[in-house]
C-alpha cells in the first residue's frame, strides 16, 4: 500500500470524478463504453490512490507497478485516470477529443500514443495474456537484479468477456503454474454482456476455475471502498497470483440503464446523463472537475515520485548499472555482428546442408551464448522447431532466472506472454511452433505488430514439403496473411547463411516483431560470400548469367535451390536466366525504386514459392508466370508432393521458356 500523505481523500468525490468525466468524454465523441468506466470506478479509484506504485510526471519509468485494462473498451476511464493524475499528454482537451482522428485518446487504449497505457487491448482475452507476460517479466528481471532494481506488481482489469475467450484458460493456467504472486486481476463480475445475462451462455464456476488453476481467490462488493481496501491488502502479500471477484453494477448510476446490456456499448444519450449526474450528485457542466477534487487526484499522482527518485539512485550507485541499463533500453550486446559475421563465414566454408529449422537452432546457439536477455520457447515443439539451445535453462516457479520457457500445447497464450515480456522492458522474446498452427498466435501477433514490440516468431514446416502430415500440417496461405500484417517483417531463409542474416536484421529492428518461416527439408548453402547482409535488402541478384539476362526467377525459401538448378538447365539451352532470392518481401519493398528494378530486370519473370500465389502479381511485371499452390496441399513423401505440384527443376525451367522468343 502507498502512502497517501495523510491526505483526507473522499474516494466517493474521486469516484465520481473518474465516471462523469468517462460519461462527459462519451457523451462528447458521440462513441464508447460507459457500462465498465461505471461500474469500476471505485473499484480503480482504491486501486490508484491507496496501492498503485505510479509517478504521473514519469509514467513510463521502469520500475513502476503496471495497470492493464484488458476491457480496452472501458478506454475513457483509464484516460480519465491518467488526466485526474496529472499525466501532460492525457490534457483536458486530448479527452475532448476521445476516440476523434489523430487523437492520444484512441477508441482501445493505445501504447503507442499514450504514456501511461502499459499495454495495448481491445481483443478480450489479450490483455490478461500481456499481463501474465509482465508479471513474468518482472519476476525473471527480479531473478538477475534483485528488490533493489525490479520490484513491482502487475494489475489487470479484465470482465465476463475476457474470462469467456479461450485465451484467457491458457494464460490463468501458465500464471498459477509459475505461482508469478506478483499478478493481481480485478474481475468487473457484472454478469452482463452486449446479448445480455452472463447465464445464457456460461455456466463456469470462475473461483473455482481459478482456485483449481493454483490462484488466491478473493471477494469484494466492487462499490464499498472498505471491502476493496480490504481484498486489495490481502493480495499485496500472497503467495502465489490473485483474482479479485468485484461484485458490480454495470454501468452503476444511469437511473434508467445500469444492470443492464444498453449501458455496455453505447452513449447514455442526454437525457439519462442528466439523470446520471442528478443521482450522483455532480451539478457541473461537461469536463469541470471541482478544485479539491482534481488537487487530491493530482496528489495520488505524485505519490510515487518519491519511490522513483530512490529507486534512480539505487540504478546510479548499483555495481549491475551498465548492464541492467542495457537491457531496459533494449541495446544488442557489443560484438554481436561481429561473432554472426563469423558464424557466416564457418557456414559458407562447411557448406552442410541442413533445414533452416536446424540453421535457426544454430543461430541461437550463438545468441543465447551472448544475450542473456534472449528468452526462448515453444509451444511444445522444441524437438521439431529446434528452438533450445545448450545455454538454454527452463524459467519454472523455483526458477526464475532461466531464460527459455515451456509453454506447453498454448500456441495462444505463448504470443500473448511473449507480448508482455516484450511490453515490460528488459527481454527480447521469441517462440516456436509450427507455420500451420500461425493463426492460432495471429491475434497476439498483430498486437505485437501494432504496439511496435521487438520478438520474433520462429514457423516451421513451411510447405507442402512436409510431406505425409498431410494437408492439415502443411500451409499454404499463412505466408500471404503475415505478409499483409501492417510493420511485421516476414522472413523465408533459402539456406544457412541468410537464416542467420535474418536474425540479424530481427534483433536490430527494435519496433518491429518478425517472423522466421523454416523449412523441414535440408537445404544447401548457396550463398559463397557474406561480407554484406543481402537479406537485409529483402531481395537480391543470388545468380547473374553470364550474358544478358533473358528471364528472371524469383524464389523464396526452399524454392530458390530449386530456382538455381532451373537456371543451370537454362544455361546449358543457351537461355540466361538470373535467380533472384527474396527472403523477405517487406525490406525489399521498402528499397529505392532503382535497386528494386536492378534486381528484377525488365525481361519475363517466373516468380516460384510453393505457397499461395496471393500478393505475388505486383512483382510479376508486364510478362511471366507464377508457380504456387492454390489449393490445400497432399499427403506423401515431401518430394513427392513438391513434384505433384510442379515445384521441380524442369517445370520451372519449361515456365521460362515459354517466355523466351
Amino acid at each position: 500500500m502507498i502512502s497517501n500523505g495523510g491526505m483526507n481523500m473522499d474516494l466517493r468525490k474521486m469516484a465520481t470524478a473518474v465516471r462523469i468525466l468517462s460519461v462527459d468524454m462519451i457523451e462528447r465523441a458521440k462513441s464508447g463504453h460507459p457500462g465498465l468506466p461505471l461500474g469500476m470506478a471505485d473499484v480503480v479509484t482504491v486501486l490508484w490512490s491507496r496501492f498503485l506504485k505510479f509517478d504521473a510526471s514519469n509514467p513510463t519509468w521502469f520500475d513502476r507497478d503496471r495497470f492493464i485494462l484488458s476491457g480496452g473498451h472501458g478506454s475513457a476511464m483509464l484516460y480519465a485516470l491518467l488526466y485526474l493524475c496529472g499525466v501532460a499528454e492525457a490534457s483536458l482537451d486530448e479527452l475532448k477529443r476521445f476516440r476523434q482522428l489523430g487523437s492520444r485518446t484512441a477508441g482501445h487504449p493505445e501504447r503507442t500514443l499514450m504514456p501511461g497505457v502499459d499495454y495495448s487491448t481491445g481483443p478480450l482475452g489479450q490483455g490478461i495474456a500481456g499481463a501474465v507476460g509482465m508479471a513474468l517479466a518482472e519476476r525473471m528481471m527480479n531473478a538477475r537484479y534483485g528488490d533493489r532494481l525490479v520490484n513491482h506488481k502487475t494489475y489487470v482489469l479484465c470482465g465476463d468477456g475476457d474470462l469467456m475467450e479461450g485465451l484467457s484458460e491458457e494464460a490463468v493456467s501458465l500464471a498459477g503454474h509459475w505461482r508469478l504472486n506478483r499478478l493481481i486481476v480485478l474481475w468487473d463480475d457484472n454478469k452482463i454482456t452486449i446479448d445480455g445475462s452472463t447465464s445464457v451462455a456460461t455456466s463456469v464456476d470462475m473461483k473455482k476455475r481459478f482456485e483449481a488453476n493454483g490462484w488466491l481467490v478473493l471477494n469484494c462488493d466492487g462499490h464499498d471502498y472498505d471491502s476493496i481496501e480490504s481484498a486489495l491488502t490481502v493480495a499485496q502479500d500472497s503467495d502465489r497470483p490473485v483474482l479479485i471477484d468485484c461484485k458490480t453494477i454495470i454501468g452503476f448510476g444511469a437511473p434508467t440503464k445500469q444492470g443492464t446490456p444498453k449501458v455496455h456499448g453505447s452513449p447514455l444519450g442526454a437525457e439519462e446523463t442528466t439523470g446520471l449526474r442528478k443521482a450522483l450528485g455532480w451539478e457541473r457542466e461537461a469536463f469541470d472537475i471541482p478544485d479539491d477534487i482534481l488537487e487530491t487526484w493530482r496528489a495520488v499522482g505524485t505519490c510515487g515520485a518519491q519511490e522513483r527518485e530512490a529507486w534512480e539512485n539505487r540504478v546510479a550507485r548499483d555495481g549491475d548499472k551498465d548492464l541492467f541499463l542495457r537491457d531496459l533500453d533494449g541495446r544488442l550486446p557489443e560484438g554481436l555482428s561481429e561473432r554472426l559475421a563469423e558464424y557466416k563465414k564457418e557456414l559458407i566454408a562447411d557448406r552442410e546442408a541442413v533445414a533452416t529449422r536446424k540453421a535457426s537452432q544454430g543461430v541461437l546457439r550463438v545468441l543465447t551464448g551472448i544475450m542473456p536477455n534472449l528468452i526462448g520457447g515453444a509451444a511444445d515443439l522444441a524437438a521439431a522447431c529446434f528452438t533450445d539451445t545448450p545455454d538454454s535453462v527452463p524459467v519454472t516457479k523455483e526458477n526464475y532466472g532461466g531464460n527459455y520457457i515451456n509453454y506447453g500445447i498454448r500456441e495462444h497464450a505463448m504470443a500473448g506472454i511473449m507480448n508482455g515480456l516484450a511490453a515490460h522492458g528488459g527481454f527480447i522474446p521469441y517462440g516456436g511452433t509450427f507455420l500451420s498452427f500461425v493463426d492460432y498466435l495471429k491475434p497476439a501477433m498483430r498486437l505485437g505488430a501494432l504496439m511496435k514490440l521487438r520478438e520474433i516468431f520462429i514457423l516451421t514446416h513451411d510447405s507442402v514439403g512436409v510431406g505425409e502430415d498431410g494437408p492439415t500440417h502443411q500451409p499454404v496461405e499463412q505466408l500471404s496473411g503475415l505478409r499483409a500484417t501492417p510493420n511485421l517483417l516476414v522472413f523465408r531463409p533459402a539456406d544457412s547463411v541468410e537464416t542467420a542474416e535474418s536474425y540479424e536484421v530481427a534483433l536490430s529492428a527494435r519496433e518491429t516483431p518478425s517472423a522466421m518461416v523454416l523449412s523441414r527439408q535440408s537445404l544447401p548453402v548457396l550463398r559463397t560470400d557474406a561480407s554484406e547482409n543481402l537479406t537485409a535488402r529483402g531481395g537480391y541478384v543470388l545468380w547473374e548469367p553470364q550474358t544478358p539476362r533473358q528471364a528472371t526467377i524469383i524464389a523464396t525459401g526452399s524454392e530458390v535451390s530449386l530456382a538455381v538448378a532451373a537456371a543451370r538447365l537454362l544455361e546449358d539451352q543457351q537461355i540466361a536466366a538470373a535467380v533472384v532470392s527474396m527472403p523477405c518481401v517487406e525490406l525489399f519493398e521498402r528499397q529505392p525504386i532503382a535497386y528494386r528494378d536492378a534486381v528484377l530486370g525488365t525481361v519475363p519473370r517466373v516468380i516460384v514459392e510453393a505457397a499461395a500465389t496471393w500478393g505475388w502479381d505486383r512483382f510479376l511485371g508486364e510478362t511471366g508466370a507464377i508457380l504456387g499452390i492454390d489449393s490445400f496441399g497432399a499427403s506423401g513423401k515431401g518430394d513427392e508432393v513438391m513434384d505433384y505440384f510442379g515445384f521441380t527443376a524442369e517445370n520451372v525451367a519449361d515456365l521460362v521458356l515459354q517466355f523466351i522468343k
